[in-house]
């Protein structure tokens, strides 16, 4: 019984903070926010959720070292790929290798070669995680969502490359 309380109480909890989120407008970095160090990189909030990504567009500085904290507010398992369109195309084809043939089949894990670059995690739902990462000095970037029908629903946010 108390683990059906707590479980109704978190997906209310995730219900009512995607809801908040949908409406707000994306923050871009406020003038005086420096972009991030190795020493002290900038925390970045991203929350995923069917099938969206909060904020977008996410805003970032060339260079920059960021942590981004993750937050999976979806009722599903969502990913977050970040990178150019070579990384972009590498785990969409990678995730469509890992797609299972059928019903109740099992799916090989998902990979690329390292040398692809770009940031990928996947958060089962309520997951969290924070990884550091270094933004390329160049663009275009994205933030895609390669797992099976996600991207047709709209899971991408454009990442703009704010210069000061």
């Amino acid at each position: 019984m108390v683990v059906l309380i707590v479980g109704a109480t978190l997906a209310v909890s995730l219900v009512l903070l995607g809801a908040a989120l949908a409406g707000a407008p994306a923050p871009t970095p406020a003038p005086s926010t420096l972009p991030g160090t190795d020493a002290a990189p900038r925390d970045v909030n991203v929350i995923m959720r069917e099938y969206h990504f909060d904020p977008t567009p996410l805003y970032l500085y060339p260079g920059e070292t960021v942590r981004l904290n993750v937050f999976n507010g979806g009722m599903v398992e969502h990913e977050l790929v970040l990178g150019d369109a070579a990384v972009q195309q590498a785990w969409s084809d990678a995730d469509a290798v890992a797609t299972p043939p059928g019903f109740l089949a099992t799916a090989p894990p998902a990979s690329v070669d390292p040398s692809v670059g770009g940031l990928r995690i996947v958060l089962p739902s309520g997951g969290t995680t924070s990884v550091i990462y270094h933004v390329p000095v160049t663009g275009p970037l994205q933030m895609l969502c390669h797992l099976p029908g996600h991207l047709e629903r709209g899971m991408a946010a454009d990442v703009v490359l704010v210069t000061r």
